[in-house]
Formats: C-alpha cells, sequence, structure tokens
C-alpha cells in the first residue's frame, strides 16, 4: 500500500488524508477518519453539551483528545457570560477533562503554542480560524456545535478530499510588508469566496524563510477566502516551535508532491508586493495603503488570533521606541496569549507600548469579537490587525473598520491616519 500511496501525486491536503486513511485518496471522495484533537471555546461549549445528550452520548469518546478554551468570554462583558463558564465547568467535572485553559488566551494560539497540534494531525474546533493549525502543517477546520457533539462522542468525523489552490511567494519581502500583506493581496485576488470548500497551500522561498509567527497569519486568514483549510508544509521551523511543549515522537512531516495536481496556482514575487489594507467592509475590499492613507482613524488595534503575536509585538514597540499615539487616538493592544504577554513584558515591549499611550490589556479574544473594551461608535473608524472588517463586528454597525498589518497599524496609530508603515521602517 505505502509503495502505491507513493506513485499517486498528491496535494499536502491529500498526503495527509491518505496517511490517516491507509490509502490513496480522490478529489470529490468523503472519507471517515479519526480526529486527533477537538477544541471548543466557551461561546459554544453549552451548545456542544446540550446536543451530545440530545443525541445519546453519556462519554467522551477520547477525552485526551478534547481542549476546552476559554477566550471570547474572558473577561464576562454582559450579563449572562458566566452562566456559559457554569455549564462548562459541570460538564468538565463529569467528563473528567483535563485540557482546559480558562483565561489563558485565544485558543488558536492556545493549541498551536502548547503543542496540542503536531504535522499531520486532523483537528477541528468551534470557530473558522481552526483552519490556523495549518500553518503546523495539520489539516484543521471549524464545524459547528451538532458537528462537534458528534466528534465528541464517536472520536471520528467526515471529510472531503477538496480540491487545492497553491499559492507560490518567492523572493524577499521589502520594509513594511508582512505576511499579513501576502493574505489580503491574495484573497482579493481570488475573492472572499474563491477558495469555498478548497485548501489553500502556501510554499516557495519566501513562506520558507518565514518564522511561525508569521506562518500562522496565513493560515488563520485562509478562511476569509472561504478555504476548507490553509497549509504549509511543515519543516524545522515547525518542529523547533512544535517540540517545545509537545512531545512530536514518530511524527514525520509531509509535504506535496512536485507533481501534484492543483486546481489553480498562484505565483507571486515577493518584491512585487506593498502594504495594503482591506477597506469596509469586507476583507477582499484590498487597497494599497497610499490609496486609503490620509483616513482619518479614531481607534486602532492590535491583537487577535491574527497578529497578537511576540513578533507583532516586536514590530510595534520598534516603531513606538520614542514616539507617542497621536492625541485623541485610542490605541488598544491584547497578546494572543498568556505566554506571549510575559515574553512581550521581559523583552520590554509592553513598557514601550504603554510609554507610547497605549492601553494593554488581557489576552483574549477581546475586540475582534466585539467584547472586553473597546468598540466602536457609530461614525467611527478603526484600522485593526484582526481578521474580519465585518459590519457591526466591532461595535456599531455604522463604525468603519480598515485591516492591516501589525505595522500598518502602528503607523496610523502614531498620526491618527491611515499610514503607509514604511516611513517608520526604513
Amino acid at each position: 500500500m505505502e509503495s502505491e500511496r507513493e506513485t499517486v501525486p498528491a496535494t499536502l491536503y491529500e498526503k495527509i488524508l491518505a496517511r490517516k486513511v491507509g490509502r490513496p485518496v480522490t478529489v470529490g471522495e468523503i472519507v471517515e477518519i479519526d480526529v486527533d484533537r477537538a477544541m471548543i471555546h466557551d461561546f459554544f461549549t453549552p451548545f456542544v453539551i446540550r446536543k451530545f445528550r440530545e443525541m445519546g452520548f453519556t462519554r467522551l469518546k477520547n477525552p485526551d483528545s478534547v481542549v476546552i478554551i476559554y477566550d471570547h468570554l474572558v473577561p464576562t462583558s454582559f450579563p449572562g457570560d458566566s452562566a456559559y463558564h457554569r455549564v462548562t465547568e459541570e460538564f468538565i467535572k463529569e467528563q473528567g477533562i483535563a485540557n482546559v485553559h480558562r483565561s489563558d488566551g485565544i485558543s488558536h494560539q492556545i493549541m498551536c503554542e502548547q503543542g496540542y497540534i503536531t504535522p499531520g494531525d486532523i483537528s477541528v474546533g468551534t470557530d473558522s480560524h481552526t483552519v490556523m493549525y495549518g500553518g503546523l502543517g495539520a489539516v484543521a477546520t471549524g464545524v459547528g456545535y451538532t458537528e462537534m457533539a458528534a466528534v465528541l462522542g464517536t472520536g471520528r468525523t467526515w471529510l472531503k478530499v477538496v480540491p487545492t489552490i497553491r499559492v507560490n511567494v518567492e523572493g524577499t519581502l521589502g520594509p513594511g510588508v508582512y505576511s499579513k500583506d501576502i493574505i489580503l493581496r491574495v484573497i482579493a485576488d481570488i475573492g472572499g469566496d474563491g477558495a469555498t470548500y478548497k485548501a489553500l497551500e502556501f510554499g516557495g522561498g519566501t513562506i520558507d524563510a518565514m518564522t511561525m509567527d508569521s506562518r500562522l497569519t496565513l493560515s488563520n486568514m485562509s478562511v476569509e477566502a472561504g478555504a476548507k483549510t490553509g497549509l504549509i508544509a511543515a519543516d524545522d521551523t515547525t518542529l523547533a516551535y512544535v517540540s517545545r511543549h509537545g512531545d512530536i515522537t514518530g511524527k514525520h512531516p509531509l509535504g506535496p508532491d512536485p507533481d501534484a495536481v492543483y486546481e489553480r496556482v498562484l505565483d507571486y514575487r515577493a518584491e512585487d508586493l506593498e502594504p495594503v489594507v482591506a477597506c469596509p467592509s469586507t476583507v477582499e475590499n484590498v487597497k494599497p495603503v497610499g490609496e486609503a492613507a490620509g483616513t482619518e482613524v479614531q481607534q486602532a488595534f492590535l491583537g487577535s488570533c491574527t497578529n497578537g503575536r511576540l513578533e507583532d509585538f516586536e514590530i510595534a514597540a520598534r516603531m513606538l521606541e520614542g514616539r507617542k499615539v497621536s492625541p485623541g487616538m485610542r490605541f488598544y493592544v491584547v497578546p494572543a496569549s498568556r505566554e506571549i504577554f510575559q515574553a512581550a513584558v521581559a523583552a520590554g515591549y509592553v513598557e514601550t507600548l504603554i510609554d507610547a499611550g497605549a492601553v494593554v490589556n488581557q489576552p483574549g479574544c477581546s475586540l475582534c469579537c466585539g467584547r472586553s473594551g473597546g468598540l466602536m461608535d457609530a461614525g467611527e473608524r478603526i484600522i485593526s490587525s484582526n481578521n474580519r472588517n465585518f459590519i457591526g463586528r466591532m461595535g456599531s454597525a455604522q463604525a468603519e473598520i480598515y485591516l492591516g498589518s501589525p505595522a500598518t497599524v502602528v503607523a496610523s496609530a502614531i498620526e491618527g491616519r491611515i499610514t503607509d508603515p514604511r516611513a517608520y521602517l526604513t
């Protein structure tokens, strides 16, 4: 069977599924497959529990594979939030769930940095940005609470073998251009539904040279083009990252075959890319930052599972050293995890941000999901490093949301208007 599998050219998505089911797979078929990790965040847990019981299940099939993370409702912001936690705590105790994170940060960051995901895994989560784990060379996708309940009871799920779009990036990114600019460019080029029920696979010399922080940003936003998952082949950088907290014994990372068949291939030269922003109110409404430059903003946000990592804090601190946030500007900064927060404090980044006038809050989803302070009022504009700029996502439906890289967010916070970051990075 192994020799047969090796003779069938396959994309990374196809290879991971083939290894799991023990045979080559074909685009279009549906496979039933064991789930390595199932993540449930606090906002969905009560609904999953209810469906779990309605289906007649009484015990988790694989308790050690389940991870429950409090991130959307930490801290509680509205009456009734704590009720979600009470229901969840009862279920945790009843089922003996050991993998629980109550205030450690955003679910997707925790899953990646704490070793829950390793290359080649199959993972599902009750949030669309579960696709971020693909940055570690794992197939990961978001599911609804009904499907998650079935996973908890059976330990398995079904996946369709979807076609893959390959994104190649070669060359060296210029100053002020980051992985966020790449993924926004890709989304603009293929559209917000251009990868619906397909896999995105990223590769090329530019991707190979990226840190894990940058790679995770690419995978995280794959879903904004509709992708089922966003994959980057694991390499030494990946293994060094996951081995900090996880056991990678016996893990053999996979890569796509050179002659794999893709539905579409997009080729980019890094030197041709520039800082961009997604303008209101869709992620695909992308323009070069110069076309939006000068647009007044009242608030800036650095954080989320897309760009709340240590690398992003380093960029922000470097740009803000000796500078101040524009008078009247509200600048909120939220680390993606407790570990990142502690590292940013130790490196002096947080002190620099606070000295510049930023407000640094506890790890969590925060403003990205319209909670925990910083909500926007009608007629206001925000420049943000998160993943979505949909109407009403950050407060009033009459507020306008622009998305950009951490560097673009910080440059705009300094100026009080959307600003090309390259002037602050040369």
